[in-house]
């Protein structure tokens, strides 16, 4: 005889199966674990890096006084030559011959001199005696007078001759290095001619012409009048120079002075610093980059660059730990970078933590565990990218 089983039973082992199967949901993930940094005002010294360009302290173009064609060169291209030191020297010899013209002119006014005057004192002695008239007297001494100016007017025609040949002798006009002669002998020189026949420049000591905003300018003025900047001492207003390469020149220099006027077309204005250049390494013409010490700021707050980055609207942010270690993100106005850090004028205060490691992931309103970063966060630079695409902070406003 067959036995019969209920029809419910398998329905009740299908629900013990899917109960013994079920799993308790998973724990909540810990909070992130964020790095910061406490902000605290320090004293800071602000210096900016301007572009540049090196100038000779003297430049003279050598030129002839003269016209003629070069007989010879008497230096050697790129030497330092003395003031005073024979360069060229132009065929002279029709100023001589000029030089003995007025020579012989000169002895021919002197003659005369010697019977108009001689004539003109024996006329006085006939007037006297009524043997000549006044009229014939006072013609005698104009004569003797015409010939005195005659002598005058010789002298000056010698001296004139005698200048122009001295200059067939072109001398260096300064000290200094000469560059490469644009001449050479047997070229025809004229007086006046553009194009110089060498260039001497005094490279010992040089120029370097930065350019400043005058809205900076402006701003470390008034920061100044408030009393958040103090003024660079003497000793302070040195200024070190960054060659092309990169590199810096082992050499500083002081800033000498700040032009008073503003360029209408860049609206900025000019800064010299002067830079001893004992190695010739510095030459004219040179564009590089000046840093200067502008000042020093007691109560200034700094950011490593990797706690700041942008919101979507470009605006600089920091990420900082509220009440209860809930993020917070504020908006700060950055001045220029300090090492690895940004200098943040506005935003931040006293105490303020500041997160700048653990960032990934981390939005305003989470809450997170914190710790102090560790010193390799604080010096790490800057990265290219933020996450979730910030980038990082630049330029001197936000």
């Amino acid at each position: 005889m067959l036995q019969t089983y209920p029809r419910c039973l398998p329905l009740a082992a299908v629900a013990l199966a899917l109960a013994g199967c079920a799993k308790a949901p998973p724990p909540a993930p810990p909070p992130p674990s964020v790095g910061y940094i406490v902000a605290t005002p320090s004293p800071v010294t602000l210096t900016t890096e301007l572009p540049g360009k090196i100038s000779a302290l003297e430049t003279s173009d050598v030129r002839p006084q003269v016209s003629g064609v070069i007989r010879s060169r008497l230096f050697q291209e790129g030497a330092t030559v003395q003031a005073g030191q024979l360069l060229y020297v132009i065929e002279d010899a029709p100023y001589r011959a000029a030089v003995l013209n007025a020579q012989g002119t000169l002895a021919n006014a002197r003659a005369t001199i010697q019977s108009t005057q001689a004539q003109s004192q024996r006329y006085h002695q006939l007037v006297a005696a009524n043997a000549v008239s006044k009229q014939e007297s006072d013609n005698a001494d104009a004569s003797a007078g015409q010939a005195r100016a005659s002598v005058i007017s010789a002298r000056g025609s010698l001296l004139s001759a005698q200048v122009n040949l001295n200059f067939t002798r072109i001398r260096a006009p300064i000290s200094g290095r000469i560059g490469r002669s644009l001449v050479t002998p047997g070229a025809l020189v004229q007086t006046g001619q553009a194009d110089p026949l060498a260039t001497i420049q005094k490279i010992a000591t040089v120029y370097v012409d930065v350019t400043q905003s005058a809205a900076q300018l402006l701003d470390l003025k008034a920061a100044m009048t408030a009393g958040s900047v103090s003024k660079a001492s003497p000793a302070s207003a040195r200024v070190q120079l960054i060659l092309p390469n990169g590199q810096v020149y082992p050499v500083e220099g002081r800033l000498e002075f700040t032009d008073v006027t503003v360029d209408q077309n860049t609206g900025s204005v000019t800064l010299r610093a002067t830079f001893a250049n004992p190695d010739a390494v510095l030459l004219p013409g040179l564009f590089v980059r000046a840093r200067i010490v502008e000042g020093v700021q007691a109560q200034a707050l700094l950011v490593p660059q990797v706690g700041i980055s942008r919101n979507e609207r470009g605006q600089a942010v920091a990420l900082v730990l509220g009440p209860d270690n809930v993020v917070q993100q504020r908006v700060v106005t950055t001045g220029q970078t300090v090492g690895n850090a940004w200098l943040v004028t506005s935003g931040l205060k006293q105490g303020d933590r500041v997160i700048i490691e653990g960032l990934v992931g981390v939005m305003p309103g989470v809450k997170v565990t914190s710790h102090p970063a560790s010193q390799n966060a604080v010096t790490a630079p800057a990265p290219d990218a933020q996450p979730g695409g910030a980038q990082p902070a630049a330029g001197a406003h936000s």
